[in-house]
């Protein structure tokens, strides 16, 4: 007697798995790309203790020398050069940059604002992103699953030029269907890397 649920029509079912080899049979082992479920980008790296402890003491201070940064970690300075070099080739490290404070620069405002776009635009959301992140005054651009399409973080001098890089840049725009507006009160960098 089989437990197996009859197939809905238009669904795709999973394929048998092989217990002997713990594989599934076939090639088709994702899931279905019209669901919006297929996986972007690389699979995750391989770390050990010492390339997490490497990564923590570089996210809190990416100038360290690498002697300090080795004594952090507990290995021998080569071992340090060695992994963080690794690490970059690997693309786990993507850079080293600068945390400049805006207020600091004449942006003292910052603002999330969420982003909505019109039905047809939302084939072209990953030119869309770069395009965001290209403007003046953006810290921050992700591109969203839920309700809203994007959220951009942006610095800004007063009230007036936020408001004036909402109308000019995002509610103008004809793919743009909604903007909303949330001020940022205050901000904390993460510890976790």
């Amino acid at each position: 007697m089989s437990t197996q649920r009859p197939a809905r029509p238009g669904v795709r079912q999973p394929r048998a798995k092989d217990v002997r080899s713990g594989d599934q049979r076939g090639r088709d082992v994702g899931p279905d790309p019209s669901w919006g479920l297929e996986r972007r980008g690389p699979a995750p790296a391989r770390l050990d203790d010492v390339d997490q402890r490497l990564l923590a003491a570089l996210a809190a201070d990416a100038r360290l020398p690498n002697n300090a940064l080795a004594a952090r970690a507990g290995v021998a300075p080569s071992t340090a050069l060695t992994r963080v070099r690794q690490l970059r080739e690997r693309g786990v490290i993507r850079g080293f940059h600068a945390d400049v404070d805006p207020a600091r620069t004449g942006h003292p405002l910052q603002a999330m604002i969420a982003v909505q776009m019109r039905g047809a635009a939302r084939t072209r959301l990953s030119g869309y992103l770069q395009r965001l992140a290209e403007l003046p005054g953006v810290l921050n651009v992700f591109l969203l699953g839920g309700a809203h399409d994007f959220f951009v973080h942006v610095a800004a001098a007063d009230s007036d030029a936020l408001n004036e890089f909402v109308i000019e840049h995002l509610s103008t725009d004809p793919d743009v269907a909604l903007t909303e507006t949330n001020l940022i009160f205050q901000h904390a960098r993460a510890s976790w890397y």
